[in-house]
């Protein structure tokens, strides 16, 4: 079990949170992808970051308590704050609902694990559930199954709701699925006082219509981890507590957003490597690109299959060409500008290890934004990890009730 941060606590620990991100902001409001040398070359830091290997680099990336340690010196006030990191010694984990066969094979792996903490760690109740974006309604089947919980799943997804339906009859569950867009106008009428609303990993304006709808509402319980944060209607971010819209930090960009759910810790050794091998290539083109069309600004690309990555660099870049609307020259030396991708990707990773360090507070600021918001509604808040950090980094769980 995880213990809550208090609902007392929150806009103390916001305040907290929202003083270090704007006091750092130089060292994460930047897109590294723009920059050719390090915004810091001239001070401490950036001589530090000179000296890291890239061997370093991927311990760094990889271990976030090690990554806060290395640069304690230049932001010591990191290693002093950390509100979700929550206790739990001692205390005894809920008694789990045995697994049935059909379940272990119908959901795979992390999402499974990830299904059964959630349900442990949400508030245990007997009101009717409302799954919010259910998907085929793995979540609502387990509750369903596990708890004897009367569950109405949404989804926009006909099939997906066709396949969960016929999932539920099979099993002979009290679960029933409405194809809706939770977008449109007429999502309210879904929810009620007496409910209580189930969102695991609901993406930004997906959760942010949830919160704003079920406060309307004045639905009872409320059990929701936030997701994809960037992912909103709007360029930039529109804070939704009154704290948050008194920040400087109150209208942040979508690429600032992103930031918050960078961290991977469930990619397998050949995704890991894709992704690097993506991002080499992307900066290698943009070298391409300046030197051969005479410019300096940095030109983004749309996203592109990963099989692209696993071919030659060559063809990449002619596609890259194509959106761009020019024509790569036949005679272009490849390995040249695979070089200088090589060192402009060493250059954004030792940037990024820099902004990492105020990923975790920056969504914990995100997190806490949504439940000030709930309380400002008149609801009883507690946040806390409802799994460990290996399990999913979006291990946030905002637990909200009203009396």
């Amino acid at each position: 079990m995880f213990y809550p941060l208090m609902p007392q606590l929150l806009s103390e620990q916001f305040l907290h949170l929202d003083l270090l991100l704007t006091q750092y902001q130089q060292f994460w409001r930047f897109s590294p992808f723009h920059l050719t040398a390090l915004p810091w070359a001239d001070t401490g830091l950036g001589q530090h970051l000179q000296q890291v290997t890239p061997a370093e680099i991927q311990r760094l990336d990889q271990d976030e308590v090690y990554r806060r340690n290395y640069f304690s010196e230049f932001f010591p006030e990191l290693n002093q704050f950390s509100p979700f990191n929550l206790a739990t010694a001692g205390s005894k984990k809920p008694t789990q609902t045995e697994l049935p066969f059909w379940f272990s094979r119908d959901i795979k792996g992390r999402k499974l694990e990830q299904i059964q903490a959630f349900a442990t760690g949400m508030q245990q109740s007997d009101l009717p559930v409302l799954e919010w974006c259910a998907g085929k309604g793995h979540l609502g089947r387990w509750l369903s199954f596990s708890r004897q919980r009367e569950v109405c799943s949404l989804e926009w997804q006909e099939e997906l709701c066709s396949e969960g339906q016929q999932q539920a009859e099979k099993l002979k569950l009290p679960q029933n699925f409405i194809q809706a867009d939770v977008l449109s106008a007429g999502t309210s009428k879904h929810l009620r006082t007496g409910q209580q609303v189930v969102a695991l990993h609901a993406c930004g304006e997906l959760h942010i219509r949830l919160l704003q709808l079920a406060s309307q509402a004045g639905t009872k319980q409320l059990d929701i981890v936030p997701c994809c944060y960037h992912l909103i209607a709007t360029e930039q971010y529109q804070a939704l507590s009154t704290l948050a819209q008194h920040s400087t930090l109150a209208q942040l960009s979508r690429d600032e957003l992103k930031l918050a759910v960078q961290a991977q810790v469930t990619a397998g050794d050949r995704v890991t490597r894709l992704r690097h091998t993506e991002v080499m290539w992307r900066l290698a083109y943009q070298e391409l690109y300046q030197a051969l069309q005479g410019v300096t600004e940095y030109r983004p690309l749309s996203s592109v299959p990963k099989h692209w990555f696993s071919g030659e660099f060559s063809a990449f870049a002619h596609w890259a060409a194509s959106q761009h609307q020019w024509q790569i020259p036949a005679d272009t030396n490849w390995d040249y500008y695979l070089q200088l991708g090589q060192q402009r990707h060493l250059l954004v990773q030792k940037m990024q290890l820099v902004r990492s360090l105020f990923r975790p507070l920056l969504e914990q600021w995100l997190v806490l934004d949504r439940a000030l918001f709930l309380q400002q509604q008149g609801y009883q808040v507690n946040v806390k990890q409802f799994c460990d950090y290996q399990l999913t980094p979006r291990n946030l769980l905002i637990s909200a009730y009203k009396s």
